[in-house]
């Protein structure tokens, strides 16, 4: 049996991965690994409140594992608490820590570098090619998952597209060069119900806001 831990963004990929892993007989997701901000309680990129991770959290039936990260984080800082919940996770007799990438080859090799002497194994049940991305996008939404867009990165996609529900219309609408997923970085998602979640978390749209070059959409829990 492999004991899982899953790297959770809050975003659509690692709902999804949820939910794939959770269709494998010889797993068993043990907890959702996310880190954030620590003066501002948001995961870092998608800028979504942890009360809204913890919501997503429960909704899955899991315990959540809060990293917390300084801001500006140093990268050697970054990977000194990614180790230690890394060791944490090893004593708690977790085998695995699942990952939500789809195609990257970096990021993909700098996890596995940075796991190698974990004890751990990396998992990545996603995994693709870009090609296959817009049917992966595709059966997302075929199985019931629901999402929106949080963060729009201006130098690859309208800002317009922030805030918009993931949806059919969403992906007709998006430029050539966008993939479907956003695997680029061109916009990154908050999954709000799915089959991974025994209920929808709540919430209502907030302000759309500018920082660090990016558009971010707050989203307020109710």
């Amino acid at each position: 049996m492999k004991r899982v831990l899953l790297s959770w963004s809050s975003g659509k990929d690692s709902a999804w991965a949820l939910h794939m892993l959770r269709q494998q007989p010889d797993v068993e997701v043990c907890g959702l690994l996310t880190t954030f901000n620590e003066s501002n309680h948001r995961v870092a990129m998608h800028a979504i409140r942890q009360e809204l991770v913890q919501a997503q959290a429960m909704a899955a039936g899991l315990p959540l594992w809060a990293v917390p990260l300084p801001y500006p984080c140093p990268n050697e800082v970054y990977e000194a608490r990614i180790r230690a919940a890394l060791e944490r996770a090893r004593g708690e007799n977790i085998t695995h820590v699942a990952f939500g990438d789809l195609f990257l080859e970096d990021i993909r090799a700098y996890r596995e570098q940075m796991m190698a002497d974990s004890g751990l194994q990396p998992l990545f049940p996603l995994w693709c090619s870009a090609n296959q991305t817009p049917a992966l996008a595709r059966q997302m939404l075929q199985h019931g998952l629901c999402a929106v867009l949080v963060t729009i990165d201006p130098q690859q996609l309208s800002p317009a597209f922030a805030g918009r529900r993931y949806d059919a219309q969403l992906l007709s609408d998006l430029p050539p060069h966008v993939d479907p997923c956003g695997e680029r970085g061109e916009f990154h998602t908050f999954c709000f119900a799915g089959p991974m979640f025994r209920h929808p978390i709540r919430f209502q749209i907030g302000q759309n806001l500018q920082r660090d070059g990016f558009h971010f959409t707050d989203l307020i829990p109710l």
